[in-house]
C-alpha cells in the first residue's frame, strides 16, 4: 500500500498540485475585486422615471452556494428592475468571504443592492462592506416609490446619528406614493418559541421608537430578514415581511414558512403586490438538517479549495519524508548490523 501511495509519479502529481494551488493563491489575493461604492453605482443604473416596475427582495445567502445560485438564475429570468439582498450576504466578515460573495453576484443581470447583516460584520467586516459597498445606511427613489435601507446589524438599534437621518429622510418620503423600509433585524421577532428572543432588536424600546415613527410616518412596506423563514404581518400599523432563505439554513417554526425564496414586489400607480416566489427545499426535517450541514461543508471547499489542497499536499509530503527518514533509519541499521556479523 504504501508503494502505492509513496512513488515518484505521486510526488510529481502533487508538486503539480501545490505548484498550482499557490500559483492560484497569489494570482487572487494579487487580483481581488477593487470594486467601491457598489450600491451608488448600482443605484445609478436603475431606471429611477419608472412607475410601473418590478423588483426583488432576499436575506440570509451567507455564502450558500446551490440556493443562491438557483435564486440568481431566478431573480435573472423574472422581469424585474434590480434586487436587494438584505444583508447576511456572507458566513462572516473576512474579506476572502466577501471576494466570493463578488463573484456570485457578478452573474446578476440587474442592478444589485445590499443591506448590512449581524454576520457582515463579524471578523472585520464592517471595515471590508464599506470599502466594497459604501455607506452603511442609504435612500433613493424610484418613480414615485422611496426607498430607506438602514443599518441595524449591532442588532439593537439605530444610533443617535442614523435616528436623525432616518427621520430626516422619512419626512422627505412624505412627497412619494410608497415608503419602503429595508433592515436586515426585525423590530421585533413574530415567532412564540425557539430562538424568537435572538432574533429582533436586542433593545425593545428602541424597537418601539422606529415602530411609532414609522406608523406615524406610514411606511408601505418594511423589508426585514435574520429569521430564516418567511413571515408576514403587522407592527402596529405598518406591515412587514421577513424574508430569510435566500439559502442559509432554515428555521421551522410555528409561525411563517420554512421555505427557500424570495419576494417579487409589484409597483403600480393603483398598488402594491407581493408575490412569493419559492425554491427547491428539503421536505423532511431529515432532509433538512442534512441540507443545513451540507450547505456549510460545501461552501467551506468551495471557498477554501485551493487552501486545503495545499493543505493536504503539505500533509503528503510530510509523511512522505517521515516515512523516508524511517527507510533510511532502517536501511542503516541493518548495514550496521552486517558490518558488525562475523565473517564466516
Amino acid at each position: 500500500m504504501r508503494k502505492i501511495f509513496f512513488n515518484k509519479y505521486v510526488v510529481i502529481v502533487l508538486l503539480v498540485v501545490l505548484g498550482l494551488a499557490m500559483g492560484i493563491k497569489i494570482h487572487s489575493a494579487l487580483s481581488s475585486p477593487q470594486i467601491r461604492n457598489w450600491n451608488y453605482d448600482n443605484i445609478q443604473e436603475i431606471d429611477k422615471t419608472q412607475n410601473r416596475f418590478s423588483f426583488a427582495v432576499f436575506g440570509d445567502n451567507k455564502n450558500s452556494v446551490q440556493i443562491f445560485n438557483t435564486l440568481i438564475d431566478r431573480v435573472n429570468q423574472d422581469d424585474v428592475a434590480f434586487a436587494i439582498d438584505n444583508g447576511d450576504l456572507v458566513y462572516d466578515g473576512d474579506r476572502e468571504k466577501y471576494d466570493f460573495f463578488l463573484r456570485q453576484i457578478a452573474r446578476f443581470q440587474e442592478p444589485l443592492l445590499t443591506s448590512l447583516g449581524n454576520h457582515d460584520i463579524m471578523e472585520g467586516g464592517r471595515a471590508n462592506y464599506y470599502d466594497i459597498f459604501g455607506p452603511f445606511y442609504y435612500s433613493f427613489q424610484v418613480g414615485e416609490s422611496y426607498f430607506i435601507v438602514l443599518d441595524d446589524a449591532n442588532e439593537q438599534g439605530l444610533d443617535a446619528a442614523q435616528m436623525d437621518w432616518l427621520t430626516a429622510e422619512l419626512g422627505k418620503s412624505h412627497q412619494y406614493k410608497y415608503r419602503f423600509v429595508v433592515m436586515h433585524v426585525p423590530l421585533f421577532d413574530p415567532r412564540q418559541s425557539g430562538q424568537a428572543l435572538e432574533h429582533a432588536l436586542g433593545d425593545p424600546e428602541a424597537a418601539q421608537q422606529l415602530n411609532d415613527l414609522f406608523d406615524s410616518s406610514h411606511v408601505t412596506m418594511i423589508f426585514a430578514s435574520h429569521v430564516h423563514s418567511y413571515i408576514t404581518g403587522s407592527w402596529g400599523a405598518t406591515p412587514y415581511i421577513i424574508s430569510g432563505g435566500a439559502g442559509a439554513e432554515i428555521y421551522s417554526g410555528d409561525t411563517g414558512e420554512a421555505i427557500f425564496h424570495y419576494i417579487k414586489v409589484n409597483v403600480t400607480e393603483d398598488g402594491v403586490t407581493y408575490e412569493l416566489v419559492p425554491l427547491p427545499t428539503p421536505g423532511s426535517r431529515l432532509g433538512k438538517l442534512v441540507y443545513d450541514a451540507w450547505i456549510y461543508i460545501y461552501a467551506y471547499v468551495a471557498m477554501n479549495f485551493w487552501n486545503i489542497a495545499i493543505v493536504l499536499a503539505l500533509l503528503y509530503f510530510m509523511l512522505f519524508f517521515f516515512f523516508a527518514i524511517m527507510r533510511l533509519r532502517r536501511q542503516g541499521k541493518v548495514a550496521k548490523e552486517e558490518s558488525q556479523d562475523p565473517a564466516p
